[in-house]
Parts: structure tokens; C-alpha cells; sequence
């Protein structure tokens, strides 16, 4: 007589490899937006998640500090106008702690002379960009600093 069942046998790995299992994709990067006009984070917090970013925000400088040490996010976008710390402050400072030295950091300020770009520059920004700014620009330098930093 001929067996119709067979007991399941250890698979090797090219029939796990083949087996219907779910597909998990690759989590996109987190960017951490931390600006205090609700319009202007708004707009960014959206364009970043329709190009498929996960985003966190913040509206001052020691909530965009704190989620940064927490969550630990791939890009900062930073205003440097913002209450309790300014995004100066607060970019000095992510620097100064080992875990979060090494995010990159896009300083975004109303400010545009040359002497405020430096400011951000020095205080440990990565990328400058004047407002108002297009939403293509601002990808455009998220998306470079996501490739330098080779995440």
C-alpha cells in the first residue's frame, strides 16, 4: 500500500527559501523634523511620507533633543529659531553625545546671510537651507545626506 502522508521532515534552506512565508520590506528611514510653525512642519512631515520616510516631530528644541537621543532617527531636519533651545543649542549638543553625533543634520532658518549659514554650519549642521525653500530642494539635501552618511 502506498503512503498518502508523510511526516514533515527538517526542510533545508532552499525549501524555506521557496516556503510561502510573508514578505517583510525593509523599514524606510525615520527623519526627525523639528521645527516650531505647525505649517511649515506640516508640509515637510507630509512630503517626506508620501516619498515613503517615516517621520517624527517636534516643536521646540528640547522635545527635537530628547526624541533624537530616544529614537535615535536617520536625518534631522532642524529650525534654528525654536523655544526652550534653539536649533543651535541643540545641534551643539547632539554632537556632543556619543549616540546621536553621528546623525546628519539639515539646519532650515528664515535666516539667510552667509554669517547665519556659518553659525549653523559651525554649530555642527551638516546642510543649511534658507527658508522658504521648495519641497524638491529640501528632498533633494535629505536624500544626499541619507546617501553620505551611507544609510
Amino acid at each position: 500500500m502506498t503512503t498518502l502522508y508523510a511526516p514533515p521532515q527538517e526542510a533545508d534552506a532552499f525549501t524555506r527559501a521557496m516556503s510561502p512565508a510573508p514578505i517583510t520590506a525593509p523599514l524606510s528611514p525615520s527623519i526627525l523634523i523639528a521645527d516650531d510653525d505647525d505649517e511649515v512642519r506640516d508640509v515637510i512631515e507630509f512630503r517626506l511620507q508620501v516619498a515613503g520616510y517615516r517621520t517624527l516631530t517636534a516643536d521646540n528644541g528640547q522635545s527635537a533633543l530628547s526624541l533624537a537621543i530616544e529614537r535615535r532617527p536617520r536625518v534631522i531636519i532642524l529650525d534654528v529659531t525654536m523655544p526652550q533651545i534653539d536649533g543651535l543649542t541643540v545641534c551643539n549638543r547632539l554632537h556632543a553625545t556619543a549616540c546621536t553625533a553621528e546623525i546628519p543634520v539639515l539646519m532650515i532658518s528664515a535666516n539667510c546671510a552667509d554669517q547665519d549659514r556659518e553659525l549653523g554650519l559651525a554649530a555642527g549642521a551638516d546642510d543649511y537651507l534658507p527658508k522658504p525653500f521648495t519641497s524638491h530642494e529640501m528632498m533633494r539635501r535629505v536624500n544626499w545626506l541619507l546617501l553620505s552618511a551611507g544609510r
